[in-house]
């Protein structure tokens, strides 16, 4: 049974008096009928494409304990059960989300960063469990109703919690930072991601470093020494926060990496935190994934958290679908293994995602494979900054390239001609030749922006190739 999240007394000093008595606690919080449970609050979002009001006769059917609605349609939904009459529901979610926050006592981590930001918050959900309750974001619920959802779901008796922040603009972290009110803030790296909206690479750090403005007295940052635009990060830092804390490769880092050793289901990691030794296992592989560890476990001592615990913990951490997961299929003439990379692409997301595929070892006969579909909001260096990847494919020694989209026809076009494979305008383009092509050994990484819809292709060798074990 769930436990009470929030009173009936406690809802009314925020959201004022409902229609009705609520039968029972609120036992959750909720802004979507496919995914609520009973005993949830149901908040009915405007949003761009539907209106939640149009769902709270069905959402208080499944068993939500209240509905939040505008008041102009109040009389209209409380026939169906209780609800909350509010102006805006958005404005009374983050109301709600202000009230969780002023009620915990938990420590409490945010994580910003144009690559790498849901990985390191999955990290960290992971390694601080073992030292308390934990309550995390899920999924990617990062923007504006994604972090007071969160925020409202938080429960009293947590002992940590973890809070991914990102934008697309800027002016867009700020009001969230201010609601979350971290203790420790995380920026895992820059990338000219959403360069299109921002227009350089000291927009986006700027944009990312907005996140040190909702800091707690006394609050942290812990930064990527080894990230672009650092000494501004860090400058925009030290207005806000009381220390700064590094990771990286150079050895006067807070978190050190000193070697990772790379395994067919992760890593073995070698660091130093502040100069003692620390060696662990990473469940996910890549340099990447390892860089953020390094970064994961400053917040976890930041936060007063045990590192010997949560260094240990990271062995259990497995990347999610879209995000380097990976598995083994069984082509026509033996098994294969894909790395699903398809969840969002950047510049510096894809060099890790390359050197990934570089680090894998093909079977027999096996070739590496790289899908890439186009990177999008890079304005009008795109086709500059797909062609530049094409030395990249050299190093990490890819035998065969596959592209999707008009940007990605620069890198085609670049790369040399002996590993061609297919190019489409479209990934479905592509998709029944990389099919029919794949063979024993052969290591296929698959990655593009969301609006290049790669997803779908791993979804097709899914249902064309049966799963084996790995």
């Amino acid at each position: 049974m769930s436990a009470d999240l929030w009173t009936e007394a406690e809802l009314v000093g925020v959201l004022g008096r409902p229609s009705a008595s609520l039968a029972s606690a609120v036992t959750g919080v909720s802004i979507d009928t496919r995914t609520l449970e009973a005993g949830d609050l149901f908040f009915a979002i405007r949003g761009d494409t539907h209106d939640g009001h149009d769902h709270v006769e069905r959402a208080l059917a499944a068993g939500a304990a209240a509905a939040v609605v505008v008041r102009a349609r109040a009389n209209e939904l409380q026939s169906h059960g209780p609800v909350f009459g509010v102006d805006d529901t958005l404005c009374a979610m983050e109301r709600l989300g202000q009230a969780a926050r002023a009620r915990s006592s938990a420590r409490i981590a945010a994580v910003t960063g144009s690559v790498g930001k849901t990985s390191a918050k999955e990290m960290l959900r992971l390694a601080l469990a073992k030292s308390g309750p934990t309550h995390a974001s899920a999924a990617s619920y990062n923007n504006h109703w994604g972090v007071p959802l969160t925020l409202s779901r938080l429960s009293a008796g947590a002992a940590f919690a973890v809070f991914e922040i990102g934008m697309n603009h800027a002016g867009e972290i700020e009001p969230l930072a201010d609601l979350v009110r971290p203790h420790v803030a995380l920026i895992t790296s820059i990338a000219p991601v959403h360069i299109q909206y921002l227009g350089s690479l000291e927009a986006i750090a700027d944009a990312k470093a907005e996140i040190f403005t909702g800091l707690e007295p006394d609050g942290v940052a812990v930064l990527n020494h080894d990230a672009p635009l650092f000494a501004r990060l860090e400058r925009s830092a030290l207005m806000r926060a009381s220390s700064v804390r590094r990771f990286g490769v150079d050895e006067d880092c807070d978190a050190q990496l000193v070697d990772v050793e790379p395994h067919r289901e992760g890593s073995f990691v070698r660091a130093r935190l502040y100069g003692r030794e620390i060696d662990f296992t990473l469940g996910a592989p890549g340099r990447h994934m390892a860089e953020n560890a390094m970064g994961v476990l400053l917040v976890v001592e930041s936060l007063g958290a045990s590192v010997e615990r949560a260094a240990a913990a990271l062995a259990e951490f497995a990347p999610s679908k879209g995000r380097g997961e990976r598995f083994v299929l069984g082509g026509p003439s033996g098994p294969f293994t894909v790395i699903d990379e398809s969840y969002n692409a950047n510049p510096v997301s894809m060099r890790a995602a390359l050197a990934l595929l570089g680090a894998t070892e093909p079977g027999p006969g096996g070739r590496r494979i790289a899908v890439i579909g186009d990177m999008l909001e890079l304005g009008a260096e795109g086709a500059d900054l797909h062609a530049a990847l094409a030395p990249e494919l050299t190093v990490r020694h890819v035998d065969l390239l596959f592209g999707a989209g008009p940007l990605t026809r620069a890198l085609f076009d670049a790369a040399s001609p002996t590993i061609r494979g297919a190019w489409g305008r479209a990934s479905s383009d592509i998709q029944g030749e990389l099919i029919r092509g794949v063979r024993a050994g052969d290591v296929v990484m698959i990655k593009g922006s969301n609006g290049s819809r790669m997803g779908p292709i791993v979804s097709a060798l899914r249902e064309h190739f049966p799963a084996m074990r790995s």
